[in-house]
């Protein structure tokens, strides 16, 4: 019915899909086992977003999408802690290799773009309420 209404609401869907990547990477900062319970530190996981072009407007805005969801592939940090239960031979854990500074600012990202979506809503509604009533 309303193009812009569709564009907004990608980008809210891929700013909470990247949301939750972040959310994930910063609850698994001391994952040092993976979802089989072996030694193995968790691997972060970054949203990267594509263009939609089958979500467009008249004036030429375009939907977002995620184009995927990629595997850090930085080694992860080692921390000499000879006495863990996931300690190797040599006595180091590998711990996943996520810097919570650069997630926090990746989250504060985020949640300014979904808040700049639902601006976009909140004014296209506005306005379509007021066309409405010079209308009626």
């Amino acid at each position: 019915m309303f193009p812009i209404f569709d564009v907004s609401t990608s980008g809210l869907v891929a700013q909470r899909t990247r949301l939750n990547a972040i959310s994930s990477n910063i609850a698994n900062i001391s994952t040092t086992r993976n979802e089989a319970g072996q030694p193995e530190a968790y691997t972060p996981r970054y949203v990267t977003f594509q263009a939609d072009a089958d979500l467009h407007t008249n004036g030429g805005g375009m939907g977002v999408k995620v184009g995927s969801v990629e595997y850090s592939n930085e080694a992860p940090l080692m921390k000499y802690e000879p006495g863990h239960p996931d300690a190797n031979a040599d006595g180091y854990v590998a711990y996943p290799n996520v810097d919570m500074t650069t997630e926090f600012v990746d989250a504060l990202e985020a949640t300014r773009a979904y808040e700049a979506n639902i601006g976009v809503l909140e004014i296209t509604k506005d306005l379509t309420n007021r066309s409405l009533q010079i209308v009626a």
